[in-house]
């Protein structure tokens, strides 16, 4: 392996590139997988930040596994404190003035909570292949190649999440 290859991701140009090749997947990986869209995006982040301060010791070809591992890491050192966040979050009244009913605004607030209840209550390989298809818009074999896994996996994953979200609204009046 020649010193090229070593120092490749430090090269500023071929660091840019790989940071706007990715940073948009890191980041929507991480609010699926955990939840927290600032979060996500302030991991993502630091994940680049680390990856840019030990360029010198990753080679090219394992970047994208290095920030991965990176930001996973670094989102289950707070996941504590993402948990009382989101409780906190789930428990205050969201107080804005509208045109519609208070009975309509309290559906809507019922199905809201039920539906991100219903969603959270999803196991993780379940939520993380349902959030990237549904929000994502990523085709199955698309999720199947950034998870690392079939694209049989991906469909009964998304299917076995579609079937828990209709058990919990068809008893949902």
């Amino acid at each position: 392996m020649s010193k090229e290859d070593l120092s490749g991701i430090c090269k500023e140009s071929i660091f840019s590139a790989f940071f706007k090749s990715h940073a948009k997947a890191l980041r929507n990986y991480l609010y699926y997988k955990f939840g927290n869209e600032d979060q996500a995006e302030d991991i993502a982040q630091e994940a680049f930040i680390k990856l840019w301060q030990n360029c010198a010791d990753v080679p090219l070809e394992k970047a994208k596994s290095y920030i991965y591992t990176i930001a996973n890491n670094a989102s289950l050192n707070i996941i504590a404190h993402q948990k009382v966040v989101l409780n906190y979050a789930k428990s205050s009244p969201n107080k804005e003035a509208t045109n519609e009913s208070p009975e309509f605004v309290l559906e809507e607030e019922q199905f809201k909570t039920k539906l991100l209840t219903a969603i959270q209550n999803l196991n993780e390989t379940q939520r993380v292949a349902f959030l990237m298809h549904r929000i994502d818009g990523k085709k199955y074999a698309e999720i199947a190649n950034e998870l690392d896994i079939s694209v049989k996996a991906v469909e009964k994953r998304i299917h076995l999440a579609l079937v828990e979200l209709r058990k919990e609204f068809d008893h949902f009046k």
